[in-house]
């Protein structure tokens, strides 16, 4: 049976499924991973073949590999993982987190994220965009098991777990494919590289830095 608290996340975000994908115009559309097609989206395969399988993932109680330079493992329940879920506008992710893991801080482009805490604490929060003051407030909280947070979609966020034991939280996002910017990867580690003269202005730091910095994550990508 599903953990009561799961149910919760997800019931929770039927009131803003749709909020950033298209409302479905049929019972459902199993997306065709073989059709060479492009759209916004994925290609429906024939409803006629849909099977329960093209609706079902197994594994999500497995802990995920937390061995890691961050500490934190995401396991991805999304169309990719599920077909049945293309056109639905929603996904799921398990969390796990090492001893003083981080999830690192990174958006989602195209949803919204409501995380419920299974085991530990995580200390969790996101930044707001430019306000008219040219400053970006900090939103954040420490959360224990059963709590649950909000991540405005494309907002900055991150979890750390601020714990001596191993964390857990389940994720729900209002996208079939919310994507993802981790945004030391993305800065860093982009190829091509983004110029070092750009990123040393930026972060007002020396380019040795910048070039140091940028061969970490390259290595690391």
């Amino acid at each position: 049976m599903a953990s009561p608290i799961l149910v919760f996340v997800l019931l929770s975000l039927a009131s803003f499924t749709f909020a950033s994908d298209p409302s479905p115009l049929q019972d459902f559309c199993v997306a065709d991973n073989m059709s060479p097609v492009f759209v916004n989206g994925k290609v429906c395969k024939d409803p006629m073949l849909a099977q329960a399988s093209d609706f079902f993932k197994a594994g999500l109680d497995m802990p995920g590999n937390t061995e890691n330079r961050v500490g934190s493992n995401v396991t991805q329940v999304n169309v990719a993982q599920i077909p049945g879920l293309n056109t639905l506008g929603i996904s799921m992710a398990r969390i796990d987190f090492a001893p003083y893991g981080l999830n690192p801080p990174h958006t989602h482009p195209r949803a919204t994220e409501m995380i419920v805490v299974q085991e530990g604490t995580l200390y969790v929060g996101f930044v707001t965009s430019n306000l008219a003051n040219g400053q970006n407030r900090l939103i954040s909280k420490v959360l224990n098991k059963g709590d649950v947070f909000v991540f405005p979609i494309g907002l900055i966020h991150f979890q750390f777990n601020v714990g001596k034991t191993n964390a857990v939280a389940i994720a729900a996002l209002s996208s079939q494919n919310p994507g993802v910017i981790t945004i030391a990867n993305a800065v860093f580690g982009s190829n091509p590289s983004i110029s070092d003269d750009v990123l040393a202005k930026a972060f007002q730091v020396d380019r040795s830095l910048v070039d140091h910095l940028q061969a970490l994550f390259k290595m690391n990508n």
